[in-house]
């Protein structure tokens, strides 16, 4: 019988690359953990922004401490940082808020995990005791969380405390009294739908971010056309999308040979005529108020005019989406049957003065609940985001009036659910109790992390944490303001149920998926063929 040959062998396409057990284990933790540095410091009321500086001619520059924005906008190659970066995608998309939160513990669960797979024990092993240590937790969290949702006063207050403490570690810190009112104010006007398309955000420059302010009622940021009237009362409104360009030829590449000029007077006037029927077809609607989202031409704009009937072109597709949705209506293509199409209703349509800017205001929807909150600053990067930050407190305050649950912010929570997983591990026997304990030590890491961003002195901070935890005193947290432990329900810093327990599963199942790999193959790049046929 031949020997089998020793020599390696490569069972991959030339190009593709392999990495083996320790060397794949610790390319994942290296990357996972360099993207939790990356955004750690961004964390708690005192954390810092980052400038990401875009490429090519704009380079946009975009200050944000919002750790689903820097990720989003970094490009990575590690397989487990890019993990990392779409649990914090899903994260924003879920919940709008713990991005930052969900990151940093997922990092620093495999940080610990790297020290116990250094110490020989098995993933496994550390897999099984996490799971558990997860479960613990959540039934912590669960029975830590607060529910005010038949108390109108107290829920009230709870969204507000939420609005508030979401709103302290972003740029808007310093006015978060003033926009958690605002955030409050438009998200009851939902009255429990849900439904943030209702609300819609417009950014003007100018002024300072308290001149920010609620609009009950919708702004558009077009304008109206010419010699047509400004202000109308009970509208009618045809929402479109449709061309309306008289002298553009819609063949692609036509052309059209003529003997002379009168034959280009008479397409011209076909054209004309064409058009003119067409607006005809729109005014038998019996509309007062033409909404297009394309363009609308000179021609077209006179015949409205001379109809008194309000146009308004180029409303981007959010905006006729969003007007849709507001104003009761349906976006139309064809008019050739009036009895089928759905109008859109208000009240009062009116130009209205912004700062510097001419906007056009709706107000009297048939959606009720539609409101605009306009936001002032003086850079467009504030305005920027002042959004973001405004988006996510919305987005929580949504989730809140759903799952009216609230716990305690401040590292509170964090520092509950590690109890409880400290308490498992102590009456469990055998290799898990020592991952569970790692898991307790990664959930205390993030009041560690906001006591080191705001400069305190984060080991005597949490060591009077974890003893006031002791003595079972369950509401208390890191008072950041003072710079040292005090009762959260007292200081009304509220976080709702659903991001923290979000950030948990989402966190746990990222770190676990990461620390299951054991090789990691990279496809052979894709060869480039030369071009034979050149343009």
């Amino acid at each position: 019988m031949a020997s089998l040959s020793m020599a390696p062998v490569s069972i991959f396409k030339h190009g593709a690359d392999e990495e083996k057990a320790e060397t794949a284990r610790l390319s994942s933790f290296i990357g996972a953990i360099a993207i939790g540095d990356l955004v750690k410091s961004t964390l708690g009321p005192k954390g810092m922004d980052k400038i990401l500086l875009g490429g090519g001619r704009e380079s946009t520059v975009t200050v944000t401490n919002d750790g689903a924005t820097i990720l989003k906008a970094i490009g990575v190659d590690n397989p487990a940082a890019k993990v990392l970066v779409d649990m914090s995608k899903v994260q924003d998309d879920e919940v709008g808020d713990g991005t930052t939160s969900v990151t940093v513990l997922a990092a620093e669960l495999l940080r610990e995990a790297e020290l116990l797979i250094a110490k020989k024990i098995h993933p496994q092993i550390i897999i099984a005791g996490w799971r558990k240590a997860t479960q613990a937790a959540r039934d912590a969290l669960r029975e830590a969380a607060v529910d005010h949702g038949s108390d109108e006063v107290k829920f009230q207050e709870d969204l507000l405390n939420i609005s508030r403490t979401t709103l302290s570690s972003k740029l808007l810190t310093h006015h978060k009294d003033h926009f958690a009112k605002l955030a409050v104010q438009a998200v009851m006007r939902l009255r429990g739908s849900g439904n943030l398309e209702a609300i819609h955000l417009i950014k003007k420059l100018g002024g300072s971010l308290t001149d920010s302010y609620l609009d009950e009622g919708f702004l558009l940021d077009k304008r109206i056309g010419v010699n047509q009237p400004k202000r109308i009362e009970n509208a009618n409104i045809l929402i479109a999308n449709t061309g309306m360009d008289t002298d553009k030829i819609k063949i692609f590449g036509s052309r059209v040979r003529v003997d002379s000029t009168a034959k280009v007077a008479e397409i011209e006037t076909a054209e004309k005529e064409k058009m003119k029927e067409k607006v005809e077809r729109i005014l038998k609607h019996g509309i007062n108020c033409f909404i297009n989202r394309q363009l609308i031409y000179n021609y077209p704009e006179q015949l409205f005019a001379a109809a008194g009937v309000m146009a308004i072109e180029h409303a981007d597709f959010t905006g006729v989406e969003r007007l849709a949705l507001v104003t009761g209506g349906e976006i139309t293509s064809t008019f050739d049957h009036p009895e089928l199409v759905k109008l859109g209703h208000c009240k009062l349509i009116e130009e209205v003065m912004i700062g510097e800017d001419t906007l056009i205001h709706f107000s009297g929807v048939s959606m009720g609940e539609a409101c605009t909150i306009v936001l002032r600053g003086a850079t467009q990067q504030i305005l920027d985001e002042a959004e973001r930050s405004l988006h996510d407190a919305l987005c929580v305050l949504a989730q809140t009036v759903k799952e009216t649950r609230t716990v305690y912010g401040g590292g509170c929570s964090e520092m509950l659910m590690a109890k409880a997983v400290s308490d498992l591990a102590n009456h469990t026997p055998g290799k898990e109790a020592v991952a569970m304990e790692s898991f307790a030590k990664a959930l205390m890491m993030l009041p560690t992390i906001i006591a080191d961003n705001a400069g305190y002195d984060s080991a005597e901070l949490v060591s009077q944490l974890r003893a006031a935890h002791q003595d079972n005193k369950n509401t208390f947290g890191l008072d950041m303001t003072q710079g040292c432990v005090g009762d959260m329900s007292a200081l009304g810093v509220t976080e709702s149920f659903q991001v923290k327990r979000q950030v948990l599963l989402s966190a746990a199942e990222a770190a676990e998926m990461i620390l299951r790999v054991d090789n990691i193959i990279k496809a052979a790049p894709r060869k480039r063929v030369p071009d034979h046929h050149p343009c």
